[in-house]
């Protein structure tokens, strides 16, 4: 594993401090997400012209970005909320602040959208992201 300054400095710390009530509103959910297709490196693209990410960790479906103020977080659920990455519509919060319960919806993936169990999913991240 390749830990030069420069490969260390890019990649935020996994962890999201979900125990420090103080940086609470300094971390921002990012939910519907998928994960199969969106990677670490990829969520902390999107985010990064908000401010500084001291933390960032993905799960299936789900990541928290945690950013060094809830000024730049607020700036980012602001910014990204609502947005489309891979045929999902993202759901951005603050961790602090969760939206209020609304009716459930179905929620559809890229790959729900094939119905041939032989396709395979080949996508291109930087392309629909970059190329707007």
């Amino acid at each position: 594993m390749d830990r030069s300054p420069t490969t260390a400095s890019l990649m935020a710390s996994n962890v999201t401090n979900k125990t420090d009530q103080r940086s609470l509103n300094s971390r921002v959910f990012i939910g519907n997400l998928n994960t199969l297709l969106v990677t670490k490196a990829d969520v902390e693209s999107i985010f990064a012209k908000y401010g500084k990410i001291v933390g960032c960790s993905v799960h299936k479906g789900y990541a928290f970005v945690q950013f060094l103020n809830e000024r730049t977080a607020r700036s980012a659920v602001d910014g990204e909320d609502g947005r489309m990455i891979v045929g999902q519509v993202l759901d951005i919060n603050l961790a602090g602040e969760p939206k209020p319960h609304r009716y459930k919806t179905t929620k559809r993936s890229a790959g729900d959208m094939y119905s041939s169990s032989s396709f395979e999913l080949d996508y291109d991240f930087q392309r629909d992201y970059y190329d707007r």
